[in-house]
């Protein structure tokens, strides 16, 4: 009774917790690593096509984000999300693309009401709203992307996975080990068979 230890009912949930909570914090620092270069992507590129071409700045701000989203699919693929489902590629481009394009139009909706509907359309003001539009969009992006694009790998087909893996490996060790798991001798060769 007096272990003084809280026995592992109370500590396998907090366990389990402590495992999750740990999981997504590595999520959302990985998606804002991408993230961030693909900011810097997204705002270097509008300037330019704004300061460069003369195109109106929603317009700008479109190419960007265009930009800015092939950038981030291949970082969120092959570093954010590499560990997850990689099936159905067709069917993952397709709803990146497909909420890719409500960011875009959430992203570039606040610019354009920044500058269309209240005149502001200073290079500072446009950068401001840009930005702004970025990270509203971005709170939509991270939800959708981790629910629907990127979905994780059904709990049943990982274990059932890392199990035939260990298993694999096990039988590996055994036939290599000889009976009871100890090396055994060199096996002999067998006489040859007199044939009659």
């Amino acid at each position: 009774m007096g272990s003084g230890s809280a026995g592992p009912s109370t500590e396998q949930p907090l366990g389990a917790f402590r495992r999750r909570f740990d999981r997504l914090f590595r999520e959302v620092v990985k998606f804002g690593a991408v993230g961030g270069v693909g900011l810097l992507v997204n705002l270097i590129t509008f300037n330019l096509v704004r300061h460069g071409t003369g195109l109106q700045v929603v317009r700008a701000g479109v190419i960007a984000t265009v930009v800015a989203i092939v950038f981030n699919y291949v970082g969120f693929r092959y570093f954010t999300y590499r560990d997850r489902d990689k099936g159905g590629r067709t069917k993952e481009l397709t709803l990146f693309l497909l909420f890719s394009a409500v960011g875009l139009v959430i992203e570039n909706g606040v610019l354009y009401l920044a500058t269309y509907g209240f005149g502001w359309d200073s290079p500072l003001q446009s950068n401001i709203f840009k930005f702004l539009g970025i990270g509203v969009a971005t709170l939509f992006r991270f939800w959708s992307y981790r629910t629907w694009v990127f979905r994780a790998l059904p709990a049943r087909e990982a274990v059932a996975s890392a199990e035939s893996f260990l298993e694999a490996e096990a039988e590996a060790e055994a036939e290599q080990a000889g009976p009871a798991g100890r090396p055994g001798p060199e096996p002999r060769p067998r006489p040859a068979q007199r044939v009659s």
